[in-house]
């Protein structure tokens, strides 16, 4: 049986409307070459933070240090601190110096799911990654990882031809301003999404 080779995301993919980005994560894959190993996971959640209008996204008050990655170029990793305690990973969106991304929520692992069970003791299966914090520290991703580019072999995403049957969409998740932008899509059979 021949080896089937995946389609790595392009700069291209991330150089879109978030709008449209963020539904078209759903189904593909998160790639993790770890220290520890290989690790991925299928993405099933996500969210939508979009420049200076949104309340809700960290460059609602303009360009400072913490937020300087999501002004820069499409297809690279964005992460920050939340709550002293959680990492939250995010792909940064539209062209540069347009501060945008999508904040992956929720994944179904697929590679290295014991190096995850290492990482989060006591959770297992989709219990793993459903919440933005849950899988940054079941992928041991941290602010050392901010500013990634995607477009590397370090970490990717991927097209691997999943189809996502029911795409839901609803309010963001655990914002005070900018409730009524519908911006978070999720697998609706998925059972892996945030709680």
């Amino acid at each position: 049986m021949p080896v089937r080779k995946f389609k790595k995301l392009t700069r291209a993919f991330y150089n879109r409307p978030t709008l449209e980005v963020a539904p078209d994560l759903l189904g593909k894959y998160l790639v993790y070459n770890s220290p520890r190993g290989k690790l991925s996971a299928k993405i099933v959640e996500v969210e939508a933070y979009i420049g200076q209008d949104d309340p809700a996204c960290h460059a609602a008050r303009g360009l400072t240090k913490r937020n300087a990655v999501m002004f820069g170029p499409p297809g690279v990793a964005y992460i920050y601190f939340v709550y002293g305690m959680y990492y939250c990973l995010n792909f940064v969106t539209e062209p540069e110096g347009i501060p945008a991304a999508v904040l992956l929520r929720a994944a179904e692992p697929a590679e290295g799911e014991d190096i995850m069970r290492q990482l989060s003791p006591g959770k297992n299966g989709c219990d793993l990654l459903n919440g933005p914090g849950k899988l940054c520290r079941s992928f041991g991703l941290t602010r050392d990882q901010n500013g990634l580019d995607l477009i590397d072999d370090y970490m990717y995403l991927e097209d691997r031809a999943v189809v996502i049957a029911e795409i839901g969409q609803s309010s963001r998740v655990g914002v005070k301003v900018g409730k009524d932008r519908r911006w978070r899509f999720y697998d609706r059979i998925s059972k892996a999404i945030s709680k």
